[in-house]
């Protein structure tokens, strides 16, 4: 898994500020940012956070690329509706050499591993043998039609990914770049940092806030599970680790 800030909001712990000092003080447009110290900058975002004031931490938004996922964590993260997505396509980009992402549980057991490896490469090979044989048959009636070989050959070959990729697993990798603004990823960390959220998108959400973290330390440093900064939610589900759970992310 490799995960990058590749854009953000400039300052945006004195840009949240400024959006709050707007809303309860005097000062106009052209003087919400004079005097924001650090300090003072802190106080406005602790301010917030102890009220539940959160519109104006939508001004500030963290764009990540991210890579060596699965489609399974695609699926997920997705549903994160206050956010702006951009994914590989299967549908023009060739995936034969599709890597893929294996689950810890799997990769423990070594019959399981094997299991799954062997199911890897079936559908890989499905894969191609089906791309073969769809784009032989595009590209015939295309030239029949009186396109160009070459063009046939190209236009033929889209079309075979579009449907052969319906047999790639949802171990298959894939790449995203992603945009969430400051309120969605507190609701994204809430979420998905908890032991309760499946491995692979908790390894990404977590990798993430340490990415957050060190760009505003402040804007985050409640961010994580939820008994980081109160109670667990989940009752007779809990998982029992809050302490530890308040160590690890207090300390990230």
């Amino acid at each position: 898994m490799k995960v990058e800030i590749i854009a953000h909001t400039p300052d945006p712990e004195k840009l949240i500020a400024s959006a709050a000092k707007l809303c309860y003080s005097q000062s106009g447009v052209e003087g919400i940012m004079e005097g924001l110290t650090p300090e003072k900058t802190e106080k406005f975002i602790d301010m917030l956070v102890s009220m539940g004031h959160a519109s104006p931490f939508e001004h500030a938004t963290f764009t990540f690329g991210i890579e060596g996922v699965s489609r399974a964590v695609l699926a997920q993260i997705t549903r994160h509706r206050i956010a702006s997505f951009s994914v590989q396509s299967q549908r023009y980009v060739n995936k034969e050499s599709f890597t893929y992402i294996m689950p810890p549980e799997i990769e423990a057991v070594p019959e399981a591993k094997e299991e799954f490896l062997r199911a890897m490469e079936e559908d890989r090979a499905h894969y191609i043998r089906l791309a073969a044989i769809l784009k032989e048959k595009h590209k015939a009636r295309m030239v029949k039609e009186g396109m160009d070989g070459n063009a046939a050959e190209k236009a033929a070959e889209k079309l075979a990914f579009e449907d052969a990729r319906s047999v790639l697993p949802n171990a298959c990798d894939t790449k995203i770049v992603m945009t969430m603004n400051v309120r969605s990823l507190y609701n994204f960390f809430h979420l998905r940092c908890c032991t309760r959220a499946q491995w692979e998108i908790r390894a990404l959400a977590t990798e993430m806030l340490r990415k957050v973290k060190a760009i505003a330390p402040t804007l985050f440093r409640l961010s994580g599970p939820p008994c980081v900064s109160g109670p667990c939610p989940e009752g007779k589900m809990s998982c029992g680790r809050a302490k530890e759970m308040r160590e690890l992310f207090g300390n990230m």
